[in-house]
């Protein structure tokens, strides 16, 4: 037993390092396909967004997990785990008045790319671990975590952290897919659709969401509601495989040397593209719940 859980803890290790590494160097990646540097999966709403535009979905995620958040009006205080650059950040800021972000990334270039973008705004990264913060217990009004906690393997440690920080009555949503059943129980396809996605994304795993659920509840949360909105995501995920091409050809063309991560990028965004397809395996989803 000691030996399964020394094991778990190394790949565990090796996954965070590869994962710094990959953010560190494919963030441009994410600058050509998002102007405001959004790292993450967009939201379609029908005649609301148009679903050629793809800054418009990707912005519309970070409303729908606002709207759920449903942060204090006049004075909030938010945080960011697994912020990227602080795409989500600034539009919380532009939108929500009276409100304080800070974010918690691992990445050093994220940081400081983040925290100039963010310059003579109520907004600030550190560089944490998600999992071990320094903030003080019940600290904010609002915690989110847009397709971060797959990093880590969706570990319940994640969300105890939250869950401590947050204040009584604080407001925790979640966005990111997950598994429909156990990783056991997944045909072939998708078994191996799943294998290359984590290896490319540098994802430890994905939870069954039932599983988390279960851990939400045990932890103390309630009102705990989840949402698939998986078509809501579609469109935006089959943009990425074109937008990652696009940036490479780019970088062909002008000659400039094209980095291992971009073509990490690439393999990763197509093994989305191809999970997706196997809708009784995969789903994305909106969790919400209250401290």
């Amino acid at each position: 037993m000691e030996s399964i859980t020394l094991n778990h803890q190394e790949n565990s290790r090796e996954n965070t390092i590869e994962m710094v590494d990959f953010y560190n160097e494919a963030t441009e990646d994410y600058a050509f396909r998002s102007k405001d540097l959004n790292m993450h999966f967009g939201y379609y709403r029908p005649f609301l967004n148009n679903p050629f535009r793809r800054n418009t979905m990707l912005n519309e995620m970070n409303h729908q997990v606002l709207k759920r958040l449903n942060l204090p009006k006049n004075k909030a205080s938010l945080v960011d785990l697994g912020c990227g650059v602080g795409g989500t950040m600034r539009y919380a800021l532009k939108k929500i008045k009276g409100i304080t972000t800070f974010g918690v990334t691992l990445s050093p270039f994220q940081v400081q790319k983040g925290n100039a973008l963010l310059k003579h705004l109520k907004g600030s990264i550190l560089l944490e671990n998600y999992n071990h913060t320094s903030f003080k217990s019940n600290t904010f009004d609002g915690a989110l975590a847009i397709e971060s906690f797959c990093h880590s393997g969706h570990d319940k440690h994640s969300f105890k952290e939250a869950y401590r920080i947050l204040k009584p009555n604080g407001r925790f949503v979640i966005a990111d897919a997950f598994l429909k059943k156990e990783t056991s129980k997944l045909c072939y396809g998708s078994k191996y659709a799943y294998k290359k996605l984590c290896s490319h994304w540098s994802l430890e795993r994905l939870a069954s969401i039932e599983t988390v659920k279960k851990d939400l509840t045990n932890l103390g949360f309630k009102n705990i509601k989840v949402e698939d909105v998986s078509f809501r995501v579609a469109p935006s995920v089959l943009h990425v495989p074109f937008a990652i091409t696009g940036f490479i050809l780019k970088k062909i063309f002008t000659l400039q040397s094209l980095k291992r991560e971009s073509l990490h990028n690439l393999k990763g965004s197509f093994y989305a593209l191809l999970s997706g397809l196997h809708m009784k395996s995969f789903g994305y989803y909106l969790i919400s719940c209250t401290k």
